[in-house]
Parts: structure tokens; sequence; C-alpha cells
């Protein structure tokens, strides 16, 4: 009898579940769900409907029932840094702010001249971006938003919070804050004194392949059945990571919505030489750090392509960008691209010209430029040489950016798996049930897809 585990994959666009089970020692991927999930622009500022964010997490679950394959266990990943916070009746306090909100920007001269950039990074290790945790917390504050809050929930805790009941903090996810201690592994106190969030109610942090709980009995009605809820290296780019088939001397590029390009280290990099690159120590599997940067990936592709009313398709752009034969460089996280109202016309004021062509291969091309200034700042921190870059996720599929990427950086360039993120959901779930090693985990993954040489 075959043993299903369900990955709940949440992107800042889109959300899928996938189920797996391992045959002949490898894993078999089953997408049976997938919906849309789009910040909405309410009154209050960009916002997330988390009502109909769960109704798609729980209709998902329900397939498993229609097809008669019961899951043993399910677990969620989501992005980082945003989160949930519910009153004394687990109620939700409303609205759910996006991280592409500008209600930040207010307080971040404030919380610097409490704790400096310098304190806050030789602490946490977590590069300084403007929507961290720390800053909407602060501004929740500010706002008065924290005075009824029993329970804070990062989105996929909230989400395994409706699925079974239990409230409790995950580890990975926890660390995209500003507010977990790199070297404790735990929550600050003292980062939280400094700023007055001690009304917070911060639960103690839990691991990734740790039980959350089972499903509720209304969510046993609503489903057909019950299973264990665990969480997975509910950061999104930490199941990646954990599903990269990576040694000690390769380096990464999680490509999605963001581009993530880092290395796997044991010990954080707190020094000032990693804070002023602006590089991040995020927590991974097994107490790993993904050492990283992140600059604005797939997000531009996805949103020229809204601009176009989606009259083409990404290799139609792809095609469009290669046949140009110009580019021009820009800053890919500019904060002109954070949030565009048009992101067509914000990378043409960049680059000073319109043509679809020409924006697109700019944008090919600053990603990839991107990618190797980063390989040579990660190579001068850490002191070491890398040999090769393993493209994972949704984005190792565009050949013209990958080739670019080994062009660009000189490296040995690798995709695949192009389901990283819920693969490294998955196998976090088959360590918890098989009790294997990371090591293993990653030996099945390589075994199971098709990994290729750019």
């Amino acid at each position: 009898m075959k043993t299903y585990y369900l990955a709940v994959d949440i992107g800042a666009s889109s959300g899928r579940h996938l189920l797996s089970h391992i045959e002949n020692g490898k894993l078999v991927l089953e997408e049976i769900y997938r919906f849309e999930n789009n910040l909405v622009k309410s009154k209050d500022g960009l916002v997330w409907d988390i009502e109909n964010l769960f109704s798609n997490v729980l209709n998902g679950i329900k397939k498993c029932k229609e097809i008669g394959k019961i899951p043993k266990s399910i677990a969620i990943d989501t992005w980082g840094v945003d989160y949930v916070l519910l009153d004394e009746n687990k109620n939700e306090i409303k609205p759910c702010f996006c991280y592409r909100d500008s209600r930040t920007s207010a307080v971040i001269d404030e919380i610097e001249r409490l704790v400096s950039s310098a304190e806050l990074y030789a602490k946490t290790g977590i590069q300084k971006q403007n929507f961290n945790t720390i800053y909407q917390l602060y501004s929740d504050k500010k706002n008065g938003r924290l005075q009824n809050a029993k329970y804070f929930l990062m989105m996929p805790e909230y989400l395994s919070f409706k699925l079974t009941g239990v409230c409790k903090n995950e580890y990975t996810n926890a660390t995209t804050t500003g507010l977990v201690n790199a070297n404790a592994k735990t929550w600050d106190a003292d980062i939280i004194y400094a700023l007055g969030l001690t009304e917070v109610p911060f639960l103690p942090l839990s691991l990734p392949s740790s039980h959350v709980g089972f499903l509720s009995e209304d969510i046993q009605k609503a489903v057909g059945f019950n299973c264990a809820v665990l969480f997975a290296p509910s950061h999104d780019t930490a199941s990646a990571v954990c599903a990269c088939p990576m040694s000690d001397n390769d380096l990464y590029i999680s490509s999605g919505t963001w581009s993530l390009i880092g290395t796997e280290i044991t010990e954080p990099i707190l020094n000032d030489s990693a804070r002023k690159l602006n590089f991040t120590n995020e927590g991974g599997i097994d107490y790993r750090f993904r050492f990283l940067k992140n600059y604005m990936g797939m997000w531009l592709f996805q949103n020229i392509r809204r601009n176009l009313n989606k009259k083409l398709s990404y290799d139609d752009m792809m095609n469009l960008a290669k046949n140009c034969g110009e580019y021009k460089y820009f800053d890919v996280n500019n904060s002109m691209l954070v949030a565009p109202k048009n992101m067509l016309e914000a990378i043409g004021k960049l680059i000073n010209n319109d043509d679809l062509g020409l924006i697109l291969n700019s944008a090919y091309h600053s990603l990839a430029k991107s990618y190797s200034e980063a390989v040579t700042e990660i190579e001068t921190v850490t002191g070491k040489r890398f040999n090769s870059i393993h493209i994972v996720g949704g984005g190792c599929q565009d050949v013209y950016l990958n080739t670019l990427t080994r062009d660009y950086t000189g490296k040995n360039v690798t995709a695949g798996p192009i389901e990283a993120t819920a693969t490294g959901n998955i196998i976090s779930q088959i360590i918890s049930d098989k009790k294997i090693s990371l090591a293993t985990a990653r030996k099945i993954v390589k075994k199971s897809f098709d990994i290729k040489e750019i």
C-alpha cells in the first residue's frame, strides 16, 4: 500500500497541492490542485485575502478524498515575513498586510535609533529589507494593532492552525522576521525589549519535520479524513534548498518570484563585510543557514506578462528578449519595481526606452549580472571558491536565463528540480516518517528528477 504525503506549496502569486509517494526508490509527484494567490489593493493598503487563501488550501485537501489518495501527513510552506495576528478568541485581527505594502517606510529610522542596523545584523544576520517582519510589527505597535493580539503566526503557521486548532511558531520562517538570534536560534529578547515588542505573543520555535497536530473535527468533516499536520521548512526557500542536490562547494539559485542566490553553511556569518553587502543568514533544515542575497526574479516577467494582458507566453517573451540583440543594465532591486502599477513603464523609465524586446532583454541581462556579482561577493566573504550553481524552482525552466547565468558567472550550471519547494516540503515529511537523514533524502531527490546541465 502506497504512503502519500501532501505538500501545500504557496507562493506570492499562486499555490498548488502536490501529492507524493516513493516508488522504486524515487519520488513520484502529482499536482492535484492549483490556485491563484494575488495581493489585494484595499483602503488599508496592500493586503492578503486570507479567507480565500484558506478556502483554497481546504479545497485542495478535499481533492485527496475525491481521488482516493489519503495522505499520511500534510505540510505547508509559503513566502516569508508576513503573518496573522489573532485575538484571545483566536479570531483574526484584520487586515493581513502584504510585505509589499509601504507602511513600514515611516518606522525604519525610528527603529534604527533604538537598535542600529549593525547591532541587528550582528545578532540576527538578516539583511535589511524594508518589508522585514520587524518593521511590520513595529508599525503595528505604532498603530495600536498589537493591543489585542494574543497569537502571532507566520503565514504557514496560521494555515496550519486553521487545519488543527494548534498555534505554534516554526524556526525557518521565524528567522525571516529579523527577530531571531542567529547563534541562540531562538527569539532575541534584547531586540524585542528594546523595540517595545514585548506584547507580541512569540511562541517557542519548532523545527522542520516536527508535529503540529491532527486535523480538527470540523476539518475532518469538511475533507472526509484525518491525518497529521507537520511543519515543513515552512519558508518556501528553506524547503527549496532542502531539496537542492548540492555539495559543500556548490551554490544555489532558488528561482521563482524572487531569485535567491547563496550557499548552505552550518554557522552564520555575522561580520560587517556580510552586512554591508546585504547578505542574509536565514534558517534552514537541521539548523543549517541559507547565506544568500535576494533579487527580484520572475516577479519582473510575471508583471510584464500581466501588463500585456497575458497575450504572450513566457516562452514568447523569452524569444523576444533573445532576438533583441541589445540590452541595458538596471538595478533589479530598484524600489520602483517592488509594487509598480505598470512594470513595463517602470523598467522603461530605468533604461529610458519603451521597446518591449529591449525591456525584456535588459531584465534578463540585469538579473544574470546580479547573479554574477553575488557569486563574487559570496566567494569574497566566505573565502571559498565554488564550482557549480544549482538552479531550482519554476524559474529553472527558463533556458535563456540559465544560459546567461552560466555565461556571466563562469560556473557550471544545472537546472532542476522544477518543483523544488514542494519536493523539499515532501522530503521533510519523509524524514519525519522514515527517520532518514537529510543527506539520504537529497540522494532520493537526485535519483528522482531530470537535472539538466546547461
